[in-house]
């Protein structure tokens, strides 16, 4: 059955009109965006149990299956999936009307969602929620970390920071800035295993890198090949923040951004090594986002006040 046909059904049906709360749409996308009931009913504070009565009451509204439901998986039905573009689309002209409501008196408000690398998340975000949260009182936050690539839309993205080179995209992005990458150690390990003074020393050293991707384990180094060397990692990990706390306990030599170890260096848990060898390479951020008319308020407030904190960091101005 195609989507017209079950448009068509709607339409045609002598069933008084739907009353559908915003609040049962919001836990029906969830559903579906989350692929598990359990994980839905923590993304919007209910409990599983909760969150399947509301499904099960939508379907009796609707007088339609828009769930097939066993013990391993969840389809949606062709109705299913009529109504969950549908769904998608309301809520989101709800938030677009609030939006616009707000701005009649140019106050932001409104479900800000953003996401970003966990370091970033970490580093450059969370240590200023509350800062933002007194400027703007009737924005609502809402913060997810990911280092893979997403599809905004279909996560519900306003905001997706990333930190490198952007793969083209027709996706809006604004440059929010550059940051350095150091080279460092504790003064634990480097008191144990010794200070490197040459690039070729690293052959000495254990060294924290990335298991991907390859690109980042490139340290912005000059040697006789060049401005960038390939390290092989002692210890690899996934994670920014895993490597940053395996430095910190002493494990080997990293290559982190300044924005996640620019406190770390203040406060002597970390130490510059190698800096005459520095090549001076900086990550790009840049906020990447979807909206192809003029930025939302709540949005354009946000990219502002994490650009004036980014400047904190020493970070270079951005090529747009």
């Amino acid at each position: 059955m195609g989507g017209g046909n079950v448009a068509g059904l709607i339409v045609e049906s002598r069933r008084p009109p739907l009353k559908s709360r915003s609040d049962e749409l919001q836990i029906f996308v969830s559903v579906i965006q989350c692929g598990s009931i359990s994980a839905a009913a923590e993304q919007v504070g209910q409990t599983p149990s909760a969150v399947s009565r509301t499904l099960s009451k939508l379907e009796a509204k609707l007088d339609t299956t828009l769930i097939n439901r066993t013990t391993r998986r969840m389809d949606l039905t062709e109705e299913g999936r009529f109504f969950f573009e549908q769904a998608k689309d309301i809520l989101a002209r709800m938030d677009e009307l609030e939006e616009r409501l707000s701005l009649r008196h140019q106050t932001p408000a409104g479900r800000l969602r953003i996401n970003a690398a966990s370091p970033f998340m970490l580093h450059a975000i969370v240590p200023y929620v509350a800062e933002f949260r007194q400027r703007y009182p009737d924005i609502i936050l809402e913060l997810n970390s990911d280092d893979l690539i997403i599809d905004l839309i279909e996560h519900s993205t306003d905001i997706a920071i990333r930190i490198g080179i952007l793969a083209d995209s027709t996706l809006h992005a604004r440059s929010l800035g550059c940051t350095p990458l150091n080279i460092m150690a504790s003064p634990a390990y480097l008191a144990r295993e010794g200070t490197p003074h040459t690039v070729e020393d690293l052959d000495r050293h254990t060294l924290l890198g990335f298991t991907q991707p390859d690109s980042l384990n490139h340290w912005p180094l000059r040697h006789a090949g060049g401005d960038r060397l390939q390290i092989r990692p002692g210890i690899s990990a996934s994670s920014g923040e895993t490597l940053r706390q395996l430095a910190l306990e002493g494990q080997g030599i990293v290559c982190l951004s300044h924005f996640m170890t620019h406190d770390d260096i203040r406060h002597g848990r970390l130490q510059v090594v190698l800096e005459d060898a520095n090549s001076g390479y900086r990550q790009p951020i840049h906020a990447v986002y979807y909206r192809n008319s003029q930025l939302a308020l709540r949005i354009q407030c946000f990219l502002d006040f994490i650009q004036e904190k980014l400047a904190a960091y020493a970070v270079c101005e951005g090529v747009e």
